[in-house]
């Protein structure tokens, strides 16, 4: 399984520090590397904590109500389950942090290798999303990733009919044999 991964859609270099089955289930520790302008959606989790740790430049975060923050080297956030959140790099050089995700999760472990595995096959929209809505769903939903406001009103149920539809289909078994092991 490989240790490092890239998503050229999203401009982040993946190194998986500590994944979930080395830490019996205790925690994941990613690093993440973002290039100018990359980052992700709003969006929340059901299932674990995140705590963002900057190492080299600055991490951009935006909380709950639009406040966002500025973490500098050395400086750590910590979004709880449940809390609205994004990061992103509005610098004009390449950022490097650690996520931690307390308790560890091998489904979103899972969901980044597949996301970077279609977005370097040349399988994403223009939007930066899976191009196959089968796919999408079934990463939402094993990332336990939540989009907020109206957006995750109206998608969180067509999601999981989308990820229902896509696993009877055999869709993650091949996404995960494909990208993951």
């Amino acid at each position: 399984m490989k240790k490092t991964i890239y998503n050229p859609a999203l401009k982040e270099t993946i190194v998986f520090n500590k994944t979930s089955i080395e830490t019996d289930g205790a925690y994941s520790e990613l690093e993440i590397s973002l290039e100018p302008g990359g980052g992700n959606p709003m969006h929340y989790h059901k299932a674990y904590s995140e705590l963002f740790t900057a190492v080299d430049g600055e991490l951009g975060l935006e909380l709950k109500g639009g406040k966002k923050v500025m973490l500098k080297p050395g400086e750590s956030c910590l979004v709880k389950m449940g809390e609205n959140h994004r990061f992103f790099n509005q610098n004009g050089q390449r950022i490097t942090f650690t996520n931690k995700v307390v308790p560890g999760s091998t489904g979103l472990e899972n969901t980044l290798r597949i996301l970077c595995g279609l977005a370097e096959d040349g399988l994403y929209t223009k939007a930066n999303i899976p191009s196959n809505i089968y796919h999408m769903g079934i990463c939402a939903v094993m990332s336990d990733m939540r989009l907020t406001g109206i957006a995750g009103l109206v998608t969180t149920p067509l999601v999981k009919i989308l990820a229902r539809l896509g696993r009877k289909k055999g869709l993650e078994a091949d996404l995960v044999r494909k990208y993951c092991i």
